[in-house]
């Protein structure tokens, strides 16, 4: 169970930072409240996880999932761009979760 709440964190967060960008600075009421709420139960689904998960592991996956889905969100969503330097950090930053999660004793 402890996985799912992860996950769901993982996707409220990306949920929360694409409505940041929506919100133009905040300035938009209905993207900004949806920014607000993803964020607050993000935070509230990374807690529940953290009941099982070491905080070490919990973020190394939080963060580099995040990264990844929010950088696939903004080139599906947004269409931005990704350069070469980008892709070989998103692969790196990808490439380390996977370590993580497969080898690493902290994740089990």
């Amino acid at each position: 169970m402890q996985y799912l709440y992860l996950i769901l964190a993982i996707i409220l967060e990306v949920v929360g930072s694409s409505y940041m960008k929506i919100s133009d600075g905040f300035s938009k009421a209905l993207p900004t409240a949806i920014t607000l709420g993803a964020y607050a139960a993000c935070f509230y689904f990374f807690a529940l996880a953290l009941k099982s998960i070491s905080l070490g592991a919990a973020y190394a996956l939080w963060a580099g999932m995040g990264i990844v889905l929010t950088a696939t969100v903004s080139v599906v969503v947004f269409k931005s761009a990704l350069d070469l330097p980008a892709v070989i950090g998103i692969v790196l930053i990808l490439s380390g979760v996977v370590v993580l999660s497969i080898f690493s004793e902290t994740v089990h």
